[in-house]
């Protein structure tokens, strides 16, 4: 078939490398237009646009897919199907009608669960021990299109939403040239999902990055784990916040927020048992070790992290 990929971000890579090295046509690529970056805010081009250029794909960048413009440089293109991972813009029905195979879209869940735009965060956030990805056709409501096939992938104890994404984003590069087979030799139909087991993962803000720590230790653990490595969970200290890598479990007991120092560690408490913090980074200051942290502040005594002024009951 010929086939045109749309995505943006590196984690749409894995999927675009495995069309182009497939049987399928790559015919063009969309994708996000160039977009500041680095300590200069210089306009750079997405991790797919230099791929697809690097492939001597063409590239299209519209601002958004309604484009009138955009339309017509896709019905040049002559698309059988067109294949999305992670584009970043919703698509109006008049491009969606553009492909006589449509839109195939790959979701990195087992839907219909975890619709929407940070599943893999959301998964590890509620302590599912399993998750996936999809492929199905893009409709639109979203996320809500029939399905061709699912993969599942274990979340283990220590996966972060990063290391969890990129595994996913490998098997899932698979499942859509595999879907891409089926649809053009016909022998894959596809099924619409089930009312039951709807559940939602709207983008992960700042704002909920921010670590409870009267929150059990499991969910604390979650919670940062879901946030590695974007937005990035944190707290704060003396009125500075403080960015978290993920933490591992103890069986000491300290208030929730207390913090106790160590040679070698930093435990803080929560509503069950203490967490011992990984790598932190304070605003301004590289990433280190949480003992190194600790010990360039010289915590006194009754010092808690999450609470204004980050000590509790010390004058």
């Amino acid at each position: 078939m010929r086939v045109v990929f749309a995505g943006t971000p590196q984690v749409a890579l894995p999927s675009l490398r495995a069309i182009a090295g497939s049987s399928h046509e790559l015919v063009g690529v969309v994708t996000r237009p160039d977009a500041p970056a680095g300590r200069g805010r210089r306009l750079t081009p997405s991790p797919v646009a230099e791929l697809a250029r690097e492939l001597g794909v063409p590239v299209l960048t519209p601002e958004h897919p309604r484009e009138p413009d955009f339309q017509a440089a896709l019905r040049e293109l002559a698309p059988d199907c067109c294949a999305v991972v992670a584009y970043g813009a919703l698509l109006p029905q008049s491009a969606l009608d553009i492909p006589r195979h449509g839109w195939v879209n790959l979701h990195f869940s087992c839907l219909p669960a975890w619709r929407g735009a940070a599943p893999v965060q959301h998964a590890i956030w509620a302590g599912d021990e399993v998750t996936g990805a999809t492929t199905f056709r893009i409709v639109k409501e979203m996320d809500a299109g029939a399905v061709f096939g699912v993969m599942t992938e274990r979340i283990r104890d220590t996966d972060t939403a990063g290391e969890l994404l990129a595994r996913l984003a490998e098997g899932g590069a698979g499942l859509l040239v595999a879907t891409l087979d089926g649809i053009e030799d016909g022998s894959l139909e596809a099924r619409p999902q089930p009312a039951e087991g709807v559940s939602l993962a709207p983008k992960i803000t700042v704002a909920d990055a921010e670590v409870d720590w009267a929150e059990p230790a499991a969910a604390v653990d979650r919670r940062i784990r879901a946030c590695t490595p974007a937005p990035g969970a944190w707290t704060t200290y003396d009125g500075t916040r403080v960015k978290l890598g993920p933490v591992t479990h103890t069986d000491e007991r300290l208030a929730p927020g207390e913090l106790r120092a160590g040679k070698a560690d930093v435990l803080v408490g929560t509503a069950t048992t203490a967490v011992r913090l990984g790598d932190v980074k304070a605003f301004g200051a590289r990433e280190m070790p949480a003992a190194d942290w600790a010990r360039g502040l010289r915590l006194p005594p009754g010092a808690r992290v999450g609470t204004p002024g980050g000590v509790s009951g010390v004058e």
